[in-house]
């Protein structure tokens, strides 16, 4: 399987890329990573974030020391243009259908784990609100069977990068909060309790990322009874 999925790939290229990722955040961004010694020193690691922004893969790139690769959609509805909107072919990151089961991607992120390697996912699927959604259904079992550990991820402030504006005396504040490493998880049920035990484990995924975010982004984790039923309206997977 690692021949079919090896790790790492097209290095030379990507170094290029998080070059050109670096002088653009350094241009357009004030960026703030909070709980840098939450990082684990070496994979296999299985990273999970909200998804605010379409650009929320190039802030990984960027801060993360690792050899990423990520699991993504095959549109990008949210990029203001076909350059960037191309940004992911350019990585090579392993396509996923929206709202369908992939067994390839399922069998890529076996073999990043097996290689100890690190992948990065956006459980929620998309980008169309900014607030917190729920993990599609094929995470938590990605997360299971994979046996992989999870490092949350939070990331404030990229939905409002866009368009990007110059400035050096005003410049987008993001912030990047690393929480602690967690899991793995086991399914040992069938049926109704696999279902649930799956449906508990994108529910604890998705908990561990609202804590890393301001109290109006955590959507359906809120504490405010108000701010989830705000949250609800955009809570539905719109592909």
């Amino acid at each position: 399987m690692s021949e079919e999925f090896p790790y790492p790939r097209f290095q030379i290229r990507r170094r290029i890329l998080k070059l050109i990722d670096a002088l653009l955040f350094r241009i357009f961004a004030q960026v703030e990573i909070i709980g840098k010694e939450n990082l684990p020193a070496k994979g296999p690691i299985m990273v999970v974030a909200n998804h605010f922004s379409f650009a929320d893969p190039s802030l990984l790139i960027h801060l993360l020391p690792w050899h990423l690769e990520f699991l993504a959609g095959t549109n990008h509805p949210g990029a203001p243009n076909k350059i960037i909107g191309n940004m992911p072919k350019l990585w090579g990151v392993y396509k996923v259908h929206r709202g369908t089961s992939s067994r390839y991607a399922f069998k890529a992120a076996s073999a990043i784990m097996e290689q100890g390697g690190i992948l990065g996912i956006f459980p929620e699927g998309g980008v169309w609100a900014t607030v917190l959604r729920p993990a599609r259904p094929g995470v938590p079992l990605m997360a299971a069977t994979s046996k992989a550990t999870l490092l949350p991820i939070g990331i404030d402030g990229m939905d409002n990068m866009f368009p990007l504006k110059f400035s050096l005396f005003k410049r987008t504040k993001v912030t990047i909060r690393v929480g602690k490493p967690f899991g793995p998880y086991e399914v040992t049920g069938r049926g109704k309790e696999r279902r649930q035990q799956l449906d508990d484990i994108g529910d604890e995924i998705m908990q561990k990322i609202a804590e890393l975010l301001p109290p109006e982004k955590r959507g359906l984790w809120a504490d405010d009874p108000k701010l989830v039923e705000e949250a609800k309206a955009v809570s539905e997977f719109p592909w």
